[in-house]
């Protein structure tokens, strides 16, 4: 059971390094390049959109998205090319996985955009979460003495 998982996480790696591969053969059509490049730059990009230290939903990119978007991503490139692409793969596999820097970057702006309309949203009931929770610490320290 073990090594046919581990059999199956190669061939996920491999099949994203021919995605990348496939992405800068120009007889891939443009509509497979634009998802090839969105599911590379999502795969080889350090930082998650549902970062993994979220019980359950921080794995659930990489066991369901990834996969998801590779399988989709494989049906829109024509055979012959995936396969010569999967071939250069195998081969250069060995060399390392390159980070996309440029993904990790717009993952952090989202972040930050999310953080920063959470905090604007928020801003007119700050009084109100303050005094609650000034509320909330008399009450506990009350309960402890």
């Amino acid at each position: 059971m073990l090594q046919v998982l581990k059999e199956k996480a190669r061939f996920l790696k491999r099949d994203i390094y021919a995605l990348y591969l496939a992405y800068k053969d120009p007889r891939v059509p443009w509509y497979a390049r634009i998802m090839a490049i969105i599911v590379v730059g999502y795969a080889f990009s350090p930082i998650d959109l549902i970062p993994d230290s979220i019980p359950v939903l921080g794995y659930l990119d990489d066991l369901v998205l990834i996969p998801l978007g590779i399988y989709l991503t494989v049906k829109m490139i024509p055979n012959e090319i995936l396969k010569e692409c999967r071939e250069a793969a195998s081969i250069r596999i060995s060399v390392g996985k390159p980070k996309n820097w440029f993904a990790a970057g717009m993952i952090v702006l989202l972040w930050l955009l999310l953080f920063s309309a959470t905090i604007y949203y928020l801003m007119p009931f700050l009084p109100q979460i303050k005094a609650w929770v000034q509320n909330s610490m008399a009450w506990l320290t009350d309960l402890i003495k």
